[in-house]
């Protein structure tokens, strides 16, 4: 009886995933309006310089004639804009500069650095460090400062802590943003200094 049971939710969960995967199938797929797949009657063609509406027909055999491919490039305009080039090397060309742009990003964090109003000086000198090395990195700071039970009252302590911290990292640091109540917490923003 235990293995019927199994058998029977095994069917459930599978039939489940087939449901799950001909979802995945019925997705429309990307197609490049290049050659066959344009559905346009005219085209505005540009080529050497010239630009000249004309039947896709006609247009693609000027490409054929040439060894080259028919290209849909303003799909949306009346008529759509197309012109003659080599696709593949067009499309790698295209992936290649993609690839370097990624490659030359970069993605700058905020970190974040917590403290409180009556920090010691030991402390004081360890978060430092922290934002010294985050800064060094090229990512931003956040100082925040909590304020725990009655501490809030005394919001002046608080800003005088934070003032403090970016006066000392003025050398590598500009404030990007001043400090600002958030609820119980008030916090600082840093920004690595350019050069």
């Amino acid at each position: 009886m235990g293995g019927l049971r199994f058998a029977h939710l095994f069917l459930r969960c599978s039939h489940k995933n087939i449901w799950r995967y001909r979802a995945i199938a019925r997705q429309p797929r990307q197609v490049d309006l290049v050659n066959d797949n344009i559905r346009a009657s005219r085209v505005l063609l540009i080529h050497d310089g010239k630009q000249e509406e004309m039947s896709t027909r006609e247009a693609q055999q000027r490409a054929d004639e040439m060894n080259q491919d028919l290209v849909l490039v303003q799909a949306n305009a009346q008529p759509p804009v197309a012109k003659i080039m080599d696709w593949g090397k067009a499309k790698f060309e295209a992936q290649k500069r993609q690839k370097e742009q990624r490659k030359n990003q970069k993605i700058v964090q905020v970190k974040e650095v917590r403290m409180s109003p009556v920090i010691d000086s030991g402390d004081f000198e360890t978060r430092k460090k922290a934002a010294i090395r985050f800064l060094e990195k090229g990512n931003k700071v956040k100082l925040n400062l909590r304020f725990r039970g009655r501490m809030i009252t005394h919001q002046d302590i608080g800003r005088e802590v934070l003032e403090r911290m970016a006066n000392e990292l003025d050398d590598i640091a500009k404030v990007e943003q001043r400090a600002k109540m958030d609820g119980r917490q008030m916090f600082l923003v840093l920004a690595p200094k350019k050069g």
